[in-house]
């Protein structure tokens, strides 16, 4: 049996050799000489690496699932699939049809709008302009304080006041807070954190925002219950960072300058519609525009 095995493998060798000879001006490849621009050919026709860049622009959603590292080779696949369907199509004639010169005038035109929204919406909004505009919005947005706050929640406006008779007289805030609060932050001393306006409930945001650090509150009702507060700290929000908000501010630039370039088209132009209705909500959808 060891040396039937042994001969079933030097037959297949063998084979595999022989084989090897046929295929292999077929599949070697890199005889080819390529362009600097080609990465395929499909019987002789280009692929090149600008369509594989459009490719790219077009399937974004598709390749979200997909590893980085096999996006290029998910590209020419799909690329290759279209050259030779694209291939056969002409052979029948199908690029003379109606349906085709109409998806082909549609698709020209979104190339277009994609070209003339490069040139006039994002080469609109550079660097600069967004620099400039974060400097205005950091002006604008003058600091806003945060506090940095602990509290003790209980039930009962009596329990309360007792309860501020007992800080007033030396007791540790944060030691009656683990051992009287009802709140989730009673286990960590009554412990908020910083927070700034708009974080908390309004009774207890104003009562908060008017105590000097240190100072301590009489009894705060809210919808929660009744609260003892003690600010420990107070400061001032610094801006965020132009890097953490240049992208957004980017996307709030380019839709306005968007709007700025779509309006004086249609200053321009004489926009007719056939069904009233669609008329209508288009009218009502665009502010008349």
């Amino acid at each position: 049996m060891l040396f039937a095995g042994k001969r079933m493998v030097s037959r297949l060798a063998t084979s595999a050799m022989v084989l090897g000879m046929f295929l292999v001006p077929q599949v070697a490849v890199g005889q080819t000489v390529f362009g600097e621009n080609v990465a395929a050919l499909v019987d002789g026709v280009e692929i090149t690496e600008t369509e594989l860049a459009f490719a790219a622009e077009d399937l974004a959603n598709d390749m979200r699932s997909i590893p980085p590292e096999e996006h290029r080779a998910f590209l020419i696949s799909v690329l290759i699939d279209m050259k030779l369907m694209a291939n056969k199509a002409r052979e029948q004639n199908l690029n003379q049809s109606v349906a085709y010169m109409e998806r082909l005038r549609y698709l020209e035109e979104r190339a277009l709008r994609r070209a003339y929204f490069t040139q006039r919406v994002e080469g609109g909004v550079g660097e600069a302009e967004v620099r400039a505009a974060y400097q205005e919005l950091i002006t604008d947005q003058a600091a806003s304080p945060e506090l940095r706050a602990r509290h003790i929640l209980v039930e009962t406006k009596e329990e309360a006041q007792a309860i501020v008779a007992e800080l007033e007289g030396g007791r540790d805030f944060a030691e009656t807070a683990q051992e009287r609060s009802t709140g989730p932050s009673g286990p960590s001393g009554g412990d908020l954190g910083f927070f700034g306006r708009g974080r908390m409930v309004k009774e207890f945001e104003d009562a908060a925002f008017e105590l000097d650090v240190g100072q301590i509150s009489p009894p705060v009702q809210t919808q929660f219950g009744w609260h003892i507060i003690k600010v420990e700290e107070m400061r001032q929000t610094p801006p965020p960072p132009f890097e953490q908000v240049a992208g957004q501010i980017q996307q709030q630039l380019m839709r306005e300058q968007y709007d700025v370039v779509v309006n004086e088209l249609k200053d321009g132009a004489v926009i007719e519609i056939a069904d009233p209705a669609m008329a209508a909500a288009y009218g009502a959808a665009t502010g008349g525009n």
